[in-house]
C-alpha cells in the first residue's frame, strides 16, 4: 500500500528536521509532503535539503493546508502529523495497522489516556476547552470519543477524498470527528506518547481566541448535526420565557374578564409565536440534515464503485 505522510506547517524550522528524519526512518519507502503555510522561517528550505516534497499553501490557517492536502495528494494510506515534534514518529505503525486491516476509517492518536499530554502540556486552558469540546461531542453522539484535538491521525483512501473540509484553522481536527461520527466512518482511538514542544519552539495557539472558537464550535457542531434538537431547546427556552410574561395575563384574565395588561399580553403572545417558529425550523432542517446523509452515503457507494473498476482495470 502506498502511504503518504502529511506534515503541516507554519515556522517550524527548529523541528521540521527531525520529524522528516524520523519518519523517514519508520516507514522509508512513504512519501513524506511538507505543505508550508506561509512560513516566514526556514521551514520550507531545511524540508527540501532533507528529501520531503514541499508544497505551498498560501491560504492561512491548518484547516486550509488539510483541504490542499486532501486533495493533491493520492496514497492508499495517508498520515497526518504537526511538524512541532511532539508526535513520537515510532508509535505511528500502531495507528496505521487497523486501516490496513480494514477495521478503521480513521486511527487517531489518544494523548489523553496515558496521562503523557497531562503531564507534558503547559498550557493548561487549552486542555480544558479539548475536554469541554470532546465532552460535548460524546454527549451529542452518544459516544465515548477520548482525544478529539489531536493532530497524530491515520486516514484509508476513502476518508480523504470524501471529507469536505470547511474549517479554515485549528478547529480541522474537531471537524474530522464530527465528520467520521455523523457519516458513520469506523474511529479507532489508540493510546500514544505525547511530548511538549522543544525549547525554542512555540505554539501557535492563543488561549483567549482559541477558547472563544472553542464555544463557537460547540454551538455551530449542534446547530449544524442536530439542528432539531438545537433549536426545540431555543424554542423552550422561549416558551418559558412566555409563560413568565404571559401568566399574569391570564390569571387576571380568569378573576376579572377583561385584560389592562396589554403590554404584556403582545409580548407574550409575540414571544409564544416566535417560539413556535423557531420549533418549525428544528424541523425542516432536521429534515434537510437526514437527506443530506442519504445523499452522501449514495455519493459513498459511487465513489467505492468507481474505486472498484480501477482496481479491476490495473489488475
Amino acid at each position: 500500500m502506498k502511504i503518504a505522510v502529511l506534515i503541516p506547517c507554519y515556522n517550524e524550522e527548529l523541528t521540521i528536521e527531525k520529524v522528516i528524519k524520523d519518519f523517514k526512518k519508520e516507514l522509508p519507502n512513504a512519501d513524506i509532503y511538507v505543505y508550508d503555510n506561509n512560513s516566514k522561517d526556514k521551514t520550507a528550505e531545511i524540508a527540501k535539503k532533507n528529501g520531503a516534497i514541499v508544497k505551498h499553501e498560501y491560504r492561512q490557517g491548518k484547516g486550509n493546508v488539510v483541504r490542499s492536502m486532501f486533495r493533491d495528494v493520492d496514497a492508499d494510506i495517508y498520515v497526518m502529523v504537526d511538524g512541532d515534534d511532539t508526535y513520537p514518529a515510532e508509535e505511528v505503525h500502531k495507528l496505521i495497522k487497523p486501516i490496513v486491516e480494514g477495521k478503521a476509517d480513521m486511527v487517531i492518536g489518544d494523548r489523553l489516556t496515558n496521562g503523557t499530554y497531562q503531564k507534558e502540556n503547559k498550557r493548561h486552558f487549552h486542555e480544558f476547552g479539548n475536554n469541554l469540546v470532546r465532552k460535548s461531542i460524546n454527549i451529542l453522539f452518544k459516544t465515548n470519543l477520548k482525544d478529539i484535538m489531536t493532530g497524530y491521525r491515520v486516514f484509508n483512501k476513502i476518508f480523504v477524498k470524501n471529507m469536505p473540509v470547511m474549517s479554515p484553522k485549528f478547529e480541522i481536527e474537531t471537524e474530522m470527528s464530527l465528520h467520521a461520527l455523523d457519516k458513520k466512518f469506523i474511529i479507532k482511538e489508540i493510546p500514544i506518547v505525547y511530548r511538549d514542544r522543544p525549547a525554542g519552539s512555540v505554539s501557535k495557539l492563543n488561549t483567549v481566541s482559541d477558547g472563544i472558537k472553542v464555544v463557537e464550535t460547540i454551538i455551530k457542531m449542534f446547530k449544524d448535526f442536530k439542528p432539531r434538537q438545537f433549536f426545540w431547546i431555543i424554542s423552550l427556552i422561549f416558551i418559558i420565557l412566555g409563560l413568565i410574561v404571559g401568566i399574569p395575563v391570564i390569571i387576571e384574565f380568569i378573576k376579572t374578564s377583561y385584560i389592562t395588561k396589554v403590554p404584556s399580553a403582545v409580548l407574550a403572545t409575540g414571544i409564544m409565536i416566535f417560539a413556535l417558529i423557531t420549533a418549525q425550523c428544528g424541523v425542516i432542517l432536521d429534515t434537510v440534515v437526514k437527506q443530506n446523509r442519504e445523499n452522501y452515503e449514495l455519493q459513498l457507494s459511487r465513489y467505492t464503485d468507481i474505486e472498484k473498476l480501477k482496481e479491476n482495470q490495473t489488475k
